[in-house]
């Protein structure tokens, strides 16, 4: 095999529930984690309404369109089903019970892999559960300078792949540089290094919209496109540029 799989990418992502409700206190995690999340645009976080992205593997042919409205916790997804054919399905997340198999099956852990390539430095905050450390200045996954490195390791048991550890290096900006990964379990790959790069802001939020990376040695590629924001009072997308 030359390249990883659009499934072997998809299933190393699989965290969790996103919950924006509760996370991690101030106080159990290192003070970088708000300096990140700060420059990402958390602190106005409280004014979007809704976002939208289109989530891309370029070399499968493969995307998701999604909106996510984060006050009510509702998905909007536009993409295939599991017959090759175009589908639109709109769904609360804590009504995911009475949803159909595609979309507890399918849809739901889609989302939760896309968006964590959109909005993982604000999972640092949200999540509940995981240990996180500020390791210093570390050595680049690529070779190529240092930069800060944070752990984030998730609980053994829970969610949709318990154990991962997620290692983000950060430049002085508080932009993430590289992101590494690494498998709790036995899933393949049980290793991935990707870029952050092509920033763009929509609205208060800054976005990373390019990534390249080598998950097993085989190398990926993720794109994020069609990215806005919609805030509080506003019915007009703010487009990412």
């Amino acid at each position: 095999m030359t390249k990883v799989s659009r499934v072997s990418v998809v299933s190393a992502l699989l965290i969790g529930v996103l919950c924006v409700p509760a996370g991690v206190s101030a106080q159990q995690r290192p003070p970088i984690v708000d300096e990140i999340a700060k420059a990402y645009g958390w602190d106005s976080f409280d004014q979007v309404e809704a976002i939208r992205f289109t989530f891309t593997l370029p070399e499968f042919k493969f995307h998701n369109s999604w909106v996510w409205e984060p006050k009510t916790d509702t998905i909007t997804y536009e993409g295939k089903d599991k017959e090759g054919k175009p589908v639109k399905v709109t769904y609360v997340r804590s009504q995911l019970a009475s949803q159909s198999d595609f979309v507890k099956q399918v849809v739901d852990p889609s989302f939760s892999n896309d968006q964590y390539w959109l909005l993982f430095p604000f999972h640092m905050i949200w999540d509940t559960g995981a240990t996180i450390e500020d390791a210093g200045m570390q050595k680049l996954p690529s070779g190529k300078g240092k930069a800060r490195k944070v752990v984030v390791k998730y609980p053994s048991s829970g969610g949709y792949s318990p154990g991962d550890t997620w290692a983000i290096f950060v430049g002085k900006d508080g932009r993430i540089q590289e992101l590494e990964f690494h498998h709790g379990g036995t899933a393949k790959p049980s290793k991935f290094v990707a870029d952050w790069t092509n920033y763009k802001k929509a609205g208060p939020l800054l976005f990373s919209l390019l990534h390249h990376g080598k998950a097993d040695g085989h190398p990926f590629s993720i794109t994020l496109s069609n990215v806005a924001v919609k805030l509080a009072g506003s019915n007009e997308w703010i487009e990412a540029k």
